[in-house]
């Protein structure tokens, strides 16, 4: 049976990045908050914090697919001491188009575009217990894990439209934190599409192949869980260790860490690229 237009993988030449510059552009990307991460108006970013940013010497990179924007990554100037650096604040792709690499071509972009700007380092938060989101910031972007932010967000606070129809509740909305060292050996190697093999790990956390499935058949046991691999993550970060892969078992994925005497940055709270 033949595939439909928006199930088939875009071709890399379909796909344009380039930075969001219109009102109606702008407008899409708050249309695109809505479907990806299901939250009401009072958590979606606004048009004008997205055109205020970009007058604070931030952007919004959009990838447009015969002139639709189908994704977008929104990227904040922040200041530490005297250091600038990128603040990924979020990124979303439709539906229609997840899974296609177009995530991954945004940030790629995204990293070109704040070295261009003389930067060499963007942080960001991700959900602990998703191994999507894992395997991407880990195993595909090369970012470091060695700080964990517990309900960040506070209770309740769900980003996917399906955990939040099937009515679970009471979850704390824990992060960690991604440091994204744009000219590390490891990050440069997988932006020239290498491989960089890392030793075996000194430990590792396990968390659910199927998380939100756990979540919607038996709330109880996925709490659980959330709370088993914060205090691991808690106890391992403490101990020195960081977090720098992501093993995709099928049936026991988990976090590969390491220990790591010359700490990375970005261990201050961020808002999260995910929501």
């Amino acid at each position: 049976m033949a595939m439909s237009q928006h199930n088939q993988k875009p071709a890399a030449a379909e796909v344009i990045v380039r930075e969001v510059n219109t009102i109606d552009e702008y407008n899409a990307c708050i249309t695109l908050q809505r479907e990806v991460f299901g939250l009401p108006d009072l958590e979606i970013s606004p048009r004008r914090h997205l055109i205020v940013s970009r007058e604070a010497g931030g952007w919004t990179l959009g990838a447009f697919i015969r002139g639709e924007l189908v994704g977008f990554v929104h990227h904040l100037a922040a200041v530490h001491g005297d250091e600038i650096f990128g603040y990924s604040h979020m990124m979303a792709v439709t539906t229609r188009y997840q899974n296609h690499g177009i995530g991954a071509r945004l940030k790629w972009a995204q990293r070109m575009r704040a070295l261009s700007e003389g930067r060499d380092f963007i942080k960001w938060t991700f959900e602990p217990m998703r191994a999507r989101n894992a395997h991407f910031n880990l195993n595909r972007l090369g970012v470091v894990v060695c700080s964990y932010a517990v309900n960040f967000y506070g209770t309740d606070y769900v980003t996917n439209p399906a955990e939040k129809a099937a009515g679970i509740s009471g979850m704390d909305s824990d992060r960690l934190f991604a440091s994204w060292e744009l000219r590390s050996p490891r990050v440069e190697a997988f932006a020239a599409q290498l491989e960089y093999l890392l030793p075996a790990p000194d430990t590792t956390i396990e968390i659910p192949a199927d998380y939100s499935s756990l979540l919607k058949s038996d709330p109880a046991a996925g709490k659980r869980e959330m709370l088993r691999v914060r205090e691991e993550f808690l106890k391992a970060l403490d101990a020195g260790l960081v977090c720098r892969a992501f093993e995709r078992d099928v049936d026991r994925p988990r976090y590969l860490l390491y220990q790591d005497h010359d700490r990375h940055r970005g261990t201050s709270e961020s808002q999260s690229e995910n929501k």
